[in-house]
């Protein structure tokens, strides 16, 4: 396929079938140049995105952004009620980077976000690949970033049978971002076609009979582990004799370290909480 012709397939998908999320325009609001007017919409929305599903964070960020509107906001309130907002979405050293990041954008940057993929990167919870898609998203940069439904995109279009390389891909994408279209536009039209494509791929499994992926590898998961310590702890004021009344202790007790370990619950005088 000619790089033409790509591009073409793609933002013609686009253009009809391009799906209306919260923290992108026209929710969001633009400037004259076209930059985001609250790039911290954007910083939320990419960290909540991070090995989640879009179905789940539409239940979480307006409410979320309701709860804490700004850096300032979210820089003051207590991790108990970070947490008790994000709870349900996952991964929870999240929420903890993200309300981290932002009393370092308080207290470093005068409440701005940097507009810079290095100092974006090197914030708790960021990263190469979220700082450039942030750049992008929110300030137009031709930033090059990758993430799952991308990958399914240049598998399809150029894997010819085989499963292209992050770096191979990276190069392409690298390759094919068009003068003529705005970097965010662009990367929201390739993401909306890796998804449609994985939902052709999952009807063609059913059609075939074979067997679905399931959430089985997350329930009895150390993961779902760390999640119920915290759910307790956010909800039971006597969260030490529940967790222990569980069973399967030896597991409880390995949990529990590691949440110490990773600050996000702290022990005083034997009894667990939240920070």
């Amino acid at each position: 396929m000619t790089p033409r012709l790509f591009e073409k397939t793609v933002l013609d998908y686009y253009r009809k079938h391009g799906r209306q999320l919260p923290w992108r325009p026209p929710s969001l609001k633009l400037r004259k140049d076209g930059t985001v007017q609250d790039p911290y919409k954007i910083l939320v929305s990419e960290v909540m995105l991070q090995q989640t599903q879009v179905a789940s964070v539409l239940s979480k960020y307006e409410l979320f952004i309701k709860r804490f509107p700004n850096f300032k906001s979210l820089a003051k309130a207590s991790f108990r009620d970070v947490f008790a907002v994000w709870q349900g979405l996952g991964y929870n050293r999240r929420p903890l980077a993200l309300q981290k990041l932002s009393q370092i954008i308080v207290r470093d940057y005068g409440g701005k976000l940097p507009q810079s993929v290095s100092e974006l990167a090197e914030l708790p919870g960021i990263g190469q690949a979220t700082a450039s898609a942030i750049c992008a998203f929110a300030w137009r940069m031709p930033t090059v970033f990758i993430e799952t439904n991308i990958r399914a995109v240049f598998n399809h279009f150029f894997g010819q049978g085989r499963i292209l390389s992050d770096k191979e891909i990276l190069d392409l994408v690298d390759k094919s971002l068009p003068r003529m279209v705005a970097p965010r536009d662009w990367y929201y039209a390739l993401m909306d076609y890796g998804v449609m494509l994985k939902k052709e791929k999952r009807k063609q499994i059913r059609r075939v009979g074979l067997p679905a992926r399931t959430g089985k590898a997350f329930r009895g998961s150390n993961r779902e582990m760390r999640g119920k310590i915290l759910k307790t702890l956010l909800s039971s004021s006597k969260a030490e004799r529940v967790l222990l009344r569980v069973g399967e202790k030896g597991r409880v007790r390995r949990a529990l370290g590691e949440l110490l370990r990773e600050k996000l619950i702290r022990r005083h005088e034997g009894r667990y909480s939240l920070v």
